[in-house]
């Protein structure tokens, strides 16, 4: 029997759908149980993937004509403290585990993000199956999701608003606008183009549907996203721009009490709901969910808003990444009064130190710069601390399952 492997990384395109949808199921144990309850069939989800990963960037080991591991990137938008940046939304992550301690997916991750870089995709997202995995490649914890659980009695009392909710197909393209209109307020939010929609929806049951709250002008200003089942009021998400629309969306949660007896959700900002109401006996669970990772430092940092101030900035340090030879090295980094900053590499040794990983959570606003020193993950004296701590906005970013 022979047992050599003839191993080589390249491109995965359309002739290797089923392949690349078997190693997807194989690694996530979705059983065909799991896909007849939902009303899938093999060949269904095949189509249903296939014009998404036309779009990707796929990439992957064979063996011989075998796939064996492969990574996926989609071409994303996100905003960022209100600016858009490029985004590579990272899936499809899978190994056989006879090819597994091969070193095969350190390789690919690093290819991939090279494509990204190339295509000045400044910044990564993804939802981690294993953390400490993604940590030693250079991704951190960037969101939270919060779960909840409400009972029925506990359910806010109606309030009037100006605005009123109507419910929607969940196709219609004021459903898209409302998100819309909310992403491009929103940090962290993913910006959505039909084909990411379509990932969003693709393992909803028939049942899933979805009301928007409109404002006296007429405009969304937030919907959720919902099912009911066994007396049971799901919320798949739920957004608002404002007070009234948050409001107005709980009355019509409440409006459906004779139905239910409890209601289940998920929110993904950093506001636990409990103290918004009146009964706030409510259970609620904090778990991590998205992790980020910044592809191209220098180029992240030239868009990246940093907060006004009286006085013209610096920092000179040293950035460590495990994979991304870009971001390794020493460099002085300068932020305007007008917040615009800009990074250089020196060849002038620094004591300050951080990680890609921490540089990335910092960034984004999910941890502090005070925090991070505290617990070692930023070496710089206290006034540098200080500094970041007055450039650096502060906001958990809002992201939503969109693969």
């Amino acid at each position: 029997m022979n047992n050599k492997k003839n191993l080589k990384m390249k491109p995965v395109g359309s002739e290797y759908m089923e392949q690349y949808n078997a190693l997807l199921r194989y690694v996530f144990q979705v059983t065909e149980q799991e896909l007849s309850s939902i009303g899938w069939q093999e060949r269904e989800i095949i189509r249903a993937k296939f014009p998404t990963m036309e779009k990707a960037d796929v990439i992957g080991w064979f063996d011989n004509d075998t796939l064996v591991s492969q990574v996926a990137v989609y071409p994303m938008h996100a905003r960022i403290f209100g600016q858009t940046y490029a985004m590579g939304g990272l899936t499809g992550v899978g190994t056989y585990p006879e090819y597994s301690n091969m070193g095969l997916m350190h390789k690919l991750l690093e290819q991939a993000l090279k494509n990204m870089k190339e295509k000045g995709q400044d910044i990564c997202y993804l939802y981690p199956y294993s953390i400490p995995y993604y940590r030693r490649k250079g991704w951190e914890l960037i969101s939270d999701k919060i779960s909840y659980e409400i009972k029925d009695y506990q359910l806010p009392k109606n309030r009037q608003v100006p605005g009123d909710v109507r419910r929607v197909k969940t196709e219609s393209d004021e459903l898209k606008e409302t998100y819309e209109r909310y992403a491009m307020r929103t940090h962290g939010a993913i910006l959505r183009d039909d084909l990411a929609w379509n990932e969003y929806w693709l393992w909803d049951s028939d049942d899933i549907m979805a009301a928007i709250y409109y404002n006296e002008k007429n405009e969304p200003d937030g919907y959720v996203i919902y099912w009911i089942a066994n007396e049971v009021f799901h919320i798949k998400d739920m957004i608002f721009i404002n007070e009234d629309a948050r409001t107005g969306l709980w009355n019509f949660v409440a409006a459906h009490f004779s139905m239910i007896n409890q209601v289940e959700g998920d929110t993904y900002t950093d506001e636990p709901l409990a103290f918004l109401l009146e009964d706030a006996g409510i259970k609620e669970v904090i778990s991590p969910y998205y992790m980020g990772r910044i592809v191209d430092f220098v180029s992240f940092i030239e868009k990246y808003p940093f907060k006004p101030s009286v006085l013209d900035r610096e920092w000179k340090f040293k950035l460590i990444d495990p994979i991304m030879e870009c971001n390794q090295g020493y460099f002085y980094l300068t932020i305007s009064r007008e917040g615009h900053g800009q990074v250089m590499r020196i060849m002038e040794k620094c004591e300050d130190t951080i990680d890609i990983q921490t540089m990335t959570t910092m960034l984004m606003g999910y941890k502090r710069p005070e925090y991070l020193a505290k617990i070692g993950r930023i070496q710089a004296a206290e006034w540098t601390i200080d500094m970041l701590e007055d450039a650096i906005e502060q906001q958990t970013p809002y992201i939503s399952d969109y693969f």
